[in-house]
């Protein structure tokens, strides 16, 4: 019992009505999964028309078990003398090796009819993270102070997109999705299958935020290759491939940060733009301090750029300039400070290291008293000394 294809251009011909029914079904359009379709009396007989249609799959049914099926378009005369022929259309190789182990149990004595499932891709299915996620954010690395070792930034997402799927073996599609019903449609599987999407998106994203991908959480909406990628690597649909499905097209249109991992990252950007902020002027202090220290000539010039500098950093780098002067808060017998640049040696002046034994005379300034180690001008208020 089986197929045999037809005459190119049979129908609309004479040879219409040598056929005793005429099978055929509309297009199923993108909600509808599976349809039977049969004649009045339930039986298919000898020499009746099958028509396939693109963008279908005609399935033969008699009596509980499944006896020809075919996925190429055509018109088809169904003969009970033959062959099942099972190679017809992409799905042949499917049709050898599963229908004739494919049986209905609880069969009455005579029931024929043929299943036309729906071949065509299945669109327009959206799918959204109920909450949101976690993503280890790579884009934005956080440094271990003890080891160096850079660690993601771990932020919470929200995704939303569409995905595609299609029929990819009929065979188990029936067996443990539509069975015999008169009609499936998209409705009575799609909330099943956009939770398990939802599911194997989640373990995508985990795999895109480990150290081997380093996806940024932003580009999230561009990695739809990647994504796809992944997941058919992994397998991560498998339940759904169980049911004789697969997904074919997957795309992320919107990805949305919750509340505290946008602070996060807010406080990211900040504390880096303040971070090279403090980085250029405390080497630009400390270059001032160098120069002012190796040109005596120029020593207030250099002191009085740091001041200004510090002035304009809103005095950030009160604490750096007394970490960089190893003098601050030092003072001479006078009570008179001690400062950047000024080196005390000698019997004439106080000596900080105690073991110097190369004593240098000192000057006092006459205008503030401060001693100065033959420089040209006071380091304390800029005097010219004589």
């Amino acid at each position: 019992m089986g197929l045999i294809k037809a005459a190119v251009g049979a129908v609309g011909s004479t040879l219409h009505d040598q056929w005793k029914d005429y099978i055929r079904c509309e297009d199923l359009g993108q909600d509808v999964l599976m349809r039977r379709v049969s004649t009045p009396n339930g039986v298919i007989s000898k020499d009746s028309a099958i028509q396939v249609s693109p963008g279908q799959i005609a399935v033969i049914f008699d009596s509980g078990k499944i006896v020809d099926a075919t996925a190429e378009e055509g018109i088809y005369t169904f003969d009970q003398s033959t062959s099942p022929s099972f190679f017809a259309g992409q799905f042949g190789p499917v049709f050898k090796e599963m229908w004739t182990r494919f049986v209905y149990n609880g069969a009455t004595n005579k029931e024929q009819a043929v299943f036309y499932l729906n071949a065509k891709e299945i669109m327009d299915n959206k799918f959204g993270t109920p909450a949101p996620v976690p993503f280890q954010d790579w884009s934005h690395p956080i440094p271990n102070q003890m080891t160096g070792v850079m660690s993601p930034l771990r932020v919470e997402v929200k995704c939303f997109g569409k995905y595609t799927f299609k029929i990819a073996d009929p065979a188990v599609f029936m067996s443990k999705v539509a069975g015999t019903a008169d009609e499936f449609r998209k409705d009575a599987i799609v909330e099943q299958m956009r939770s398990e999407v939802i599911g194997s998106f989640q373990n995508v994203l985990n795999e895109l935020g480990n150290s081997e991908h380093k996806t940024p959480v932003l580009e999230l909406p561009s990695s739809t290759d990647e994504i796809k990628k992944v997941m058919d690597e992994k397998v991560f649909d498998q339940p759904i491939r169980d049911r004789g499905l697969s997904i074919v097209g997957f795309v992320v249109e919107s990805v949305t940060l919750d509340e505290d991992s946008e602070k996060k990252i807010d406080n990211y950007e900040l504390s880096s733009n303040s971070f090279m902020q403090q980085g250029t002027l405390v080497g630009a202090y400390a270059n001032a301090v160098q120069d002012a220290a190796n040109n005596a000539g120029g020593a207030m010039n250099g002191f009085m750029g740091v001041g200004m500098m510090n002035m304009a950093s809103g005095g950030v780098f009160g604490g750096a300039v007394q970490n960089a002067n190893p003098y601050a808060g030092a003072q001479n017998s006078q009570g008179q400070p001690l400062h950047p640049g000024v080196v005390a040696h000698g019997e004439n002046a106080e000596e900080l290291d105690g073991n110097s034994a190369e004593a240098k005379p000192m000057a006092f300034c006459p205008n503030c008293g401060t001693k100065n180690n033959g420089m040209n001008f006071c380091a304390n208020c800029g005097h010219k000394l004589k």
